[in-house]
């Protein structure tokens, strides 16, 4: 259990920054970037943001191989020692008045950085919680990831309901979003700590000399594994829209265009969080007992029909946001709950690390770290209702790529 929890509490730092990025992009885009254009500099800010998802792929390439050869728990250590100063950099940057154009470069610099600690910490926490799971719990001991996120998340959302509760909007602009930042950092320093005295998995040390003889892996994902790779790349598309539909987008987008209150944004999407935490572990029992593959169907298949509807009753009230977040969360249990003991068990424990952080990160990449941009910018242009055409889609990709995955329930990891 403490091995868990110093795995997981590195992963929820990690999204619990990025998480706060995309909540508090709205009060201070216009402290970073120049101040005479709003819209611009929200723009400006989350193409930021987008820009350092491109650096996930490198990331994941250079710390999976990193932690194929390496281990996991070395690799997990550098990326949330990345993550931490990303976020106390970010914390304590001056403004666009201060520096000028300094203050973007700087923020540019500070989410590079993350964008590369992000796209190792999913793919080495993923291939950790998975390597030391027995086969019959490995659903069970995967859902840790996805707790671990959710609560990130959820004191991402709480945290920014109480300062939206208690500060103007002129002092969040001014130094309240500065608050999240700073704490994230001391949330790093202390998984920094727990994750110091985690062991390493048996499979790396039993694999590591096989590791380290090949050759262009990367390469060797596609040669010997393409079915796998075209799998990974398929559920994740589906899952990174998800994730950034529910966490990040849909927040700015309910309190500037739909007109929603964001005292109640916030406190719908905390309510929902807290149930999406909750059902990480009875969904991770669930695969364990059903099998992964009618629960991913399921996920997939729902996404699909549902997505479209829900994005009407995006607006005021808190009840109307608490079942559009309600909703899409619940449903995305199915996949979170499994989603290291999924990605793992496509690809063999000597190219795990790489593969996972390979393809998972450029899919991510391309699909998430748009997800934000492409909404506000359909926003602006009056057509925002295809963003949710757009998710369905996705969903209708990922359910045809599910429908080709073994049943792999109880296996042996290779």
């Amino acid at each position: 259990m403490r091995t868990l929890v110093a795995a997981s509490i590195g992963n929820a730092v990690e999204w619990y920054d990025w998480t706060i990025y995309a909540t508090f992009s709205i009060y201070f885009a216009t402290q970073i970037f120049p101040p005479d254009n709003a819209a611009l500099a929200l723009i400006s800010t989350l193409a930021t943001y987008a820009l350092a998802f491109f650096f996930r792929p490198l990331g994941g390439f250079l710390l999976g191989r990193f932690a194929d050869l390496r281990g996991r728990r070395t690799a997990m250590l550098v990326t949330i020692l990345m993550m931490a100063g990303g976020s106390v950099v970010i914390g304590l940057l001056p403004t666009f008045e201060m520096v000028g154009w300094l203050a973007p470069v700087l923020l540019l610099l500070a989410r590079v950085a993350q964008g590369m600690s992000l796209g190792g910490e999913v793919s080495n926490a993923s291939a950790y919680l998975a390597e030391i799971a027995p086969p019959a719990r490995r659903g069970r001991y995967s859902s840790f990831f996805y707790i671990s996120t959710g609560t990130a998340v959820l004191i991402a959302s709480i945290l920014g309901f109480v300062l939206a509760a208690t500060l103007t909007e002129d002092q969040l602009a001014a130094w309240g979003w500065r608050i999240p930042f700073l704490i994230g950092g001391v949330l790093g320093l202390i998984g920094l700590w727990m994750r110091r005295q985690m062991s390493e998995t048996e499979q790396f040390e039993e694999n590591k000399e096989a590791a380290a003889k090949i050759k262009n892996p990367l390469m060797l994902t596609l040669r010997e594994h393409p079915k796998a790779v075209a799998q990974l790349v398929g559920f994740t598309l589906l899952s990174t829209l998800c994730y950034y539909t529910f966490f990040s987008a849909l927040t700015p987008y309910a309190t500037t265009s739909r007109g929603a209150d964001a005292t109640d944004v916030f406190l719908a999407l905390s309510v929902a969080t807290l149930i999406f935490v909750l059902l990480q572990y009875p969904m991770g029992a669930a695969a364990d007992r059903y099998g992964r593959k009618p629960q991913l169907l399921i996920w997939s298949a729902a996404t699909t029909i549902l997505i479209v509807p829900l994005s009407f009753l995006i607006g005021p009230g808190f009840w109307n946001m608490l079942v559009v977040f309600t909703v899409g969360l619940g449903l995305y249990t199915m996949m979170t709950s499994i989603a290291p003991a999924i990605m793992s068990e496509l690809l063999p424990t000597s190219i795990r690390g790489l593969g996972i952080g390979a393809w998972y990160n450029l899919t991510v990449a391309v699909f998430g770290g748009t997800a934000p941009l492409v909404v506000t910018s359909l926003q602006q242009a009056g057509l925002a209702i295809l963003f949710f055409v757009y998710v369905a889609v996705g969903a209708a990709i990922a359910f045809a790529a599910i429908l080709t995955l073994p049943e792999t329930k109880g296996s042996v990891l290779r």
